[in-house]
């Protein structure tokens, strides 16, 4: 049997503005090809499959044309959806009564009955060859605190007693499981932020349980042969390969540039599962302009000029190049801005971020200023200081007002 693990599309994303539908929509049929070339019979989705909780009529019509052309592709084939924090669970759960007659199945709550976990509703068998269950998936989505039972929240014991209340959860429904699959595969799956995972700034947030942002592996009991993890975006292994977290579809902001994109594909022979990364080539460029420290203007025009001459004929708008560019005021810097933008607004390209950064200053007497009481400044002199120094220049008057509009608003 073999199975492909996939994660945090977040269908629906735009990036400064600039839709991903597009890139979406390639990724969606490479995967489809892949299920095909590679004879996979089980589909694994470990949540945020859409980018926020409202997604539009055009980000779910892509999702169901992507699962209606998987199982044209693979008429067999069994899919597993669990939800992830951006997610709109109920949403996501809405049709199945319909898609389970396909062998789709979209767990995007825990369910209970009676004050229990709903076993039934969230392990699903795979058929193997003959029709006969040959694997079971315990699809597990994204756990709120009300998930959890037992949670103390009190300041010192709080993080302390979600590990042990998500471990109990696991252990608890691992247990249950496997006294009803015997010595079959069990695969889980589970949306969250492992310790030990490396997390990417931009896309990803903060997600926590009950208020812990992160757990150990061990919350996953040693009877789950594999598991496989949505949320941090760059693929990577945890405890020796058992818990495996298979990335983001391709780069969803800046610092994604350095990793590898792409599906896991599981190959599952009796309780021995072996992981295989493959990647799949970007649908899109998405760079930063240098690729590292900064540039001028000059080499800002240099850098639009290659991408221009590497442009395909007749690329789809949707599909041009998308660009972080970090520049050097050489001049003032709204003068630099004006014309970065323009020079952006000619080039093939999507502008996916512009940072202006101030010439670095190399004086002796450099030296970090000392701490100015508070009692000696105000919230206006902070947040020009603040402002500057992530922008690289002073607020103008236009900031000032809206900072003091939302500052008679407080």
């Amino acid at each position: 049997m073999r199975a492909l693990h996939t994660a945090d599309w977040h269908i629906g994303q735009t990036l400064n503005g600039w839709s991903r539908e597009a890139e979406h929509e390639v990724f969606l049929g490479a995967v489809a090809d892949i299920l095909e070339a590679e004879e996979i019979d089980l589909l694994l989705v470990a949540g945020d499959v859409f980018d926020n909780t409202n997604p539009s009529g055009e980000s779910q019509r892509l999702l169901y044309r992507a699962l209606a052309e998987f199982k044209r592709r693979r008429p067999k084939l069994t899919v597993v959806i669990s939800g992830g924090n951006h997610d709109p669970a109920l949403r996501l759960e809405a049709p199945g009564d319909l898609i389970e007659a396909f062998d789709i199945h979209t767990i995007g709550t825990v369910r209970r009955k009676a004050g229990e976990i709903d076993l039934d509703a969230h392990l699903v068998p795979v058929p193997g060859a003959h029709g006969a269950p040959a694997a079971y998936v315990l699809a597990i989505p994204f756990l709120r605190a009300a998930d959890l039972t037992g949670i103390s929240f009190s300041a010192d014991a709080q993080d302390r007693s979600i590990i042990e209340a998500a471990r109990r959860f696991h252990a608890e429904l691992t247990d249950a499981a496997a006294a009803r699959v015997g010595d079959l595969p069990l695969i889980a799956t589970g949306h969250l932020h492992c310790a030990g995972g490396i997390e990417s700034e931009g896309a990803e947030r903060r997600i926590l349980i009950g208020g812990a942002h992160a757990v150990p592996p061990d919350i996953f009991p040693e009877r789950l042969d594999y598991v496989a993890l949505g949320h941090l975006h760059g693929p990577q292994n945890l405890a020796g390969g058992r818990l495996r977290y298979a990335g983001s579809c391709f780069p969803l902001s800046a610092s994604e540039i350095r990793y590898r994109h792409g599906v896991t594909i599981l190959d599952i022979d009796g309780r021995t599962i072996t992981s295989t990364q493959r990647d799949i080539p970007w649908p899109a460029p998405v760079q930063r302009i240098p690729e590292t420290g900064v540039t001028d203007l000059a080499g800002l025009e240099a850098a639009l000029a290659d991408i221009e001459a590497g442009i395909v004929p007749d690329l789809v708008p949707d599909l041009r190049p998308l660009v972080y560019v970090e520049l050097v005021a050489e001049d003032a810097p709204a003068v630099v801005l004006g014309k970065a933008e323009a020079l952006l607004r000619e080039a093939p390209v999507r502008p996916a971020g512009l940072r202006i950064h101030r010439p670095e200053t190399r004086a002796a007497d450099d030296a970090a200023p000392a701490a100015v009481p508070l009692s000696e400044t105000d919230p206006e002199t902070l947040f020009g200081a603040a402002f500057e120094a992530q922008n690289g220049f002073a607020p103008e008057a236009r900031h000032l007002a809206a900072f003091r509009d939302a500052l008679g608003e407080v």
